[in-house]
């Protein structure tokens, strides 16, 4: 009976440490311009989340993103799919900063996310981490 307790209080605790970490408040920024014309941000991407997970740059302007990943047992990685726009890019991400260059060629709102999964949870992607880059005029 002991035993049964106590293995029902650890899945409580488990099922409610997975929940407080499955959603994902918006954090917006507008990438910064260098002297050099090229627009900066910098994104961290840990347990199920990327923080700013909301970017804004502008259209035909060169874009760095210098991204890394928090300390952590999963691998996480950094994707982005939108051709159409000038940005084509899966990264893995790691304790040490990586550069992403890019400069996006339309306007509109895309995408990107942790492409990782395992077994037969939810992927990352699923669990809150995922952004968007919106590109204006």
């Amino acid at each position: 009976m002991r035993r049964l307790t106590c293995l029902s209080m650890i899945t409580i605790l488990i099922v409610l440490f997975l929940a407080s970490h499955s959603g994902a408040e918006e954090k917006k920024v507008i990438a910064s311009m260098g002297a050099d014309g090229i627009q900066r941000v910098e994104i961290s991407g840990g347990s199920y989340f990327f923080d700013p997970n909301h970017i804004v740059v502008k259209v035909n302007v060169p874009v760095e993103i210098r991204i890394r990943k928090e300390g952590g047992l999963f691998p996480h990685n950094f994707v982005l799919k939108a051709p159409e726009a000038g940005m084509d890019m899966e990264v893995d991400l790691s304790t040490d900063s990586k550069t992403v260059s890019f400069t996006p060629t339309k306007a509109g709102q895309y995408p990107f996310y942790c492409g990782k999964k395992l077994l037969f949870f939810k992927s990352h992607r699923e669990k809150g981490m995922k952004g968007v880059i919106e590109v204006q005029e």
